[in-house]
């Protein structure tokens, strides 16, 4: 039987309840980067770090969960290949788009929306389903 697939992604806060993965932005649609190679997710990643982004953290996942996600999530993939440089967009968030569940929709701002949450920040609900969604991916 074979091994499923697996690739290498890059988390933002890993390890925090913070955490999420990071996505580009293309034509309005979040899309994450599947690499085959870790070193190639390595190198993408100091590139972020040069840019003043946030310290991502390499992590190596089934392909098939990643897909899955990107599915339920409404989000774009791509998968670079092994030995393809792929360098990030010269601008960036400043503030990254943590990973939110299906039962977890973001909310545009509104003048009912609390101060913090028109700030970016998750609510306890929102911040125990991501925690609940990336307990499951390990």
């Amino acid at each position: 039987m074979l091994a499923p697939r697996r690739v290498f992604v890059l988390l933002i806060n890993a390890g925090t309840e913070n955490e999420g993965i990071h996505t580009i932005q293309m034509g309005g649609q979040n899309k994450i980067l599947m690499f085959e190679d870790e070193e190639d997710a390595a190198r993408y990643a100091l590139l972020l770090e040069a840019q003043d982004f946030p310290t991502p953290t390499v992590e190596e996942f089934p392909a098939e969960e990643i897909e899955e996600f990107c599915q339920e999530a409404g989000y774009e993939f791509e998968v670079v290949e092994s030995g393809r440089l792929e360098i990030p967009p010269e601008a960036n968030v400043d503030h990254p788009q943590t990973v939110l569940d299906e039962t977890t929709k973001p909310t545009p701002p509104t003048e009912d929306v609390p101060e913090r949450e028109r700030a970016g920040e998750m609510t306890d609900a929102e911040l125990e389903a991501q925690r609940r969604f990336l307990e499951g991916l390990l």
